[in-house]
């Protein structure tokens, strides 16, 4: 990320068609990032990493094809573009659900099964303190990371190219990495935690080699 030494700030877009937008947009500016609204296959041109937020899985898919955006997204993800997804981006981003809606279909790039709603509806709504693998990779805290699942989707299983970050008690997935692809069911842009931001951001810095 640029530090005031000349190197450009990093592109990154946020899908925009519906979900926690602002909050996404707020903390990536705030790490210095420059960032874009996506809501167009134009709008993908030139990033360096997207965001995919929380939101309703099922209203952001039906979106994302309605607006021609699916086969850009998913080309996006293809060629290597760092993603990040939370709650209903993680949903988005995996290659396999459990439990879809009728029609649902996601774009892939994450080799994990995943449970729409695994921890139940908005009134099961919890909070948790997670230890995750890899900030320290990135010079990132390593502490505790407090974290808000609302109407959460869990990593029921995965391949073995993927790398799990996190686990709730019962040992359930909740975050994971695979290449290029970072995902978590939970919503840190809700709480001020930033490390999984910069950890992505971190990602895109490393794809688009700027130190």
């Amino acid at each position: 990320m640029p530090d005031g030494t000349g190197a450009r700030a990093l592109r990154i877009g946020v899908l925009a068609l519906q979900g926690d937008v602002r909050e996404h947009v707020a903390v990536l500016a705030r790490l210095g990032a420059a960032t874009r609204l996506v809501r167009t296959a134009a709008d993908l041109d030139g990033l360096d990493g997207l965001v995919i937020p929380g939101g309703e899985s099922t209203v952001m898919d039906k979106l994302t094809r309605a607006f021609g955006l699916a086969g850009p997204l998913r080309a996006a993800i293809d060629e290597g573009v760092p993603v990040y997804g939370t709650c209903a981006g993680l949903i988005m981003v995996a290659d396999r659900l459990s439990n879809p809606a009728p029609g649902q279909r996601t774009l892939g790039g994450l080799d994990v099964t995943v449970e729409r709603n695994a921890f139940g509806s908005q009134t099961d709504s919890f909070e948790a303190d997670l230890d995750v693998r890899g900030f320290d990779e990135h010079g990132l805290d390593g502490a505790p990371v407090h974290a808000v699942f609302i109407r959460a989707p869990v990593i029921e299983s995965s391949g073995p190219d993927v790398r799990v970050l996190a686990t709730v008690p019962d040992g359930r997935a909740v975050a994971a990495r695979q290449g290029g692809v970072l995902a978590t069911s939970f919503h840190p842009e809700m709480t001020g935690e930033t490390r999984f931001h910069e950890y992505f951001l971190a990602m895109a810095a490393e794809r688009a080699d700027i130190a």
